[in-house]
């Protein structure tokens, strides 16, 4: 299946899904989570066609992925400690089912479902039960805790590498509607105007300005990548808001941003990325406080002593990502406090949707 961003499809029966999985609960070494099984017999439109991902285990690259597609779902982490980390899921197609327009949309189809089941009743290799003992590697317990294996830890057996310079991915990229023309062609030349910044032929500066006096005049966004303002070796300020799920915020400027990073772009060791740069100043509201969640290196559940903050809608759009240019993927940018301010829902009371 082709499946395009906006499509409808069914998530098939549990047996059908098992019948599809190894031992270990994969298909095309892609784990299917225990937490998904709570769809399966339901409707849901299709987010982004994931034929392809930004790898973050292993050095900066994107992966080509094979069938496989984003619905508007995400993990809520409870079989993996309570990663907090809501990433999407990922669904390969031969688990999914399309469906006609007319059809009635988030409605079971129980004769679909009875089908869909006897393809895989009598000789499914994976049981429910393999599922869940997949989620973690077996003789890795220790004082730290288990070692996980989601979909994000297993992604780079799942797909190969794909070179940023191969324009089929683009095409991809417009033909699977995950990207519009307008976007596209936004992302391009801004790739080869970075690029150009980036060649050390003593342009940076004057074109980086350009950039800022251009977006200004056209009510855009500043050149996304500045350096922060501390030198290295000082500390970098903190604040705490005790902000709450549900609660307003107003993310601060980019130039006061870059007031408290330092030269990495880090402020006490989290880096703020250029892909944060388009929410600068906008208000959305408080999904989580960010306390818990898994190395994709490791595996390991890490409890962080000072809380990240996940926005309503906020997550990176891959505008201005090296090598990894319009990755579907979707990852909810970390926030900390001194770079939110609180306000009240009079003040808030029109949300600003995601940059275009």
């Amino acid at each position: 299946m082709k499946l395009k961003a906006g499509d409808w499809v069914e998530v098939k029966s549990k047996e059908a899904i098992l019948a599809t999985l190894d031992k270990n609960g994969r298909l095309d070494e892609l784990p299917f989570m225990p937490q998904m099984f709570q769809y399966c017999g339901k409707q849901f439109q299709v987010y982004k066609r994931a034929h392809k991902a930004c790898d973050t285990v292993n050095p900066v690259r994107s992966l080509r992925m094979p069938q496989a597609v984003h619905l508007d779902l995400r993990c809520d982490g409870e079989a993996y400690g309570g990663c907090q980390a809501a990433c999407l899921i990922y669904w390969k197609t031969e688990w999914l089912r399309p469906i006609s327009e007319t059809a009635t949309v988030n409605e079971q189809s129980p004769e679909s479902n009875r089908l869909n089941g006897a393809q895989g009743t009598s000789s499914a290799a994976c049981t429910e039960m393999d599922v869940w003992k997949a989620r973690s590697c077996e003789g890795h317990e220790a004082t730290d805790g288990p070692t996980y294996r989601c979909q994000a830890i297993q992604l780079p057996f799942c797909g190969t590498f794909l070179p940023w310079w191969d324009v089929r991915q683009y095409l991809e990229d417009y033909a699977s509607a995950n990207v519009t023309m307008g976007r596209m062609l936004r992302g391009l030349a801004y790739a080869a105007y970075f690029n150009v910044i980036q060649a050390g032929i003593g342009l940076g500066r004057p074109l980086r300005w350009l950039y800022d006096r251009f977006q200004s005049f056209r009510g855009g966004i500043p050149f996304p990548r500045r350096s922060g303002m501390i030198s290295s070796g000082h500390p970098t300020p903190e604040c705490s808001l005790n902000l709450q799920p549900g609660e307003l915020v107003r993310v601060k400027s980019y130039k006061e941003i870059l007031g408290t990073l330092n030269a990495e772009n880090k402020n006490r060791g989290l880096y703020f990325d250029a892909e944060a740069v388009p929410y600068c100043g906008g208000t959305y509201r408080v999904k989580t406080r960010l306390n818990k969640f898994l190395d994709e290196r490791t595996g390991k559940l890490i409890t962080l002593t000072n809380s990240s903050i996940l926005l309503e809608g906020v997550w990176c759009q891959a505008r201005y990502s090296d090598c990894r240019m319009f990755c579907p993927r979707s990852i909810y940018t970390w926030w900390r406090e001194i770079w939110l301010e609180r306000v009240s829902e009079e003040t808030g009371s029109t949300l600003r949707n995601r940059p275009e």
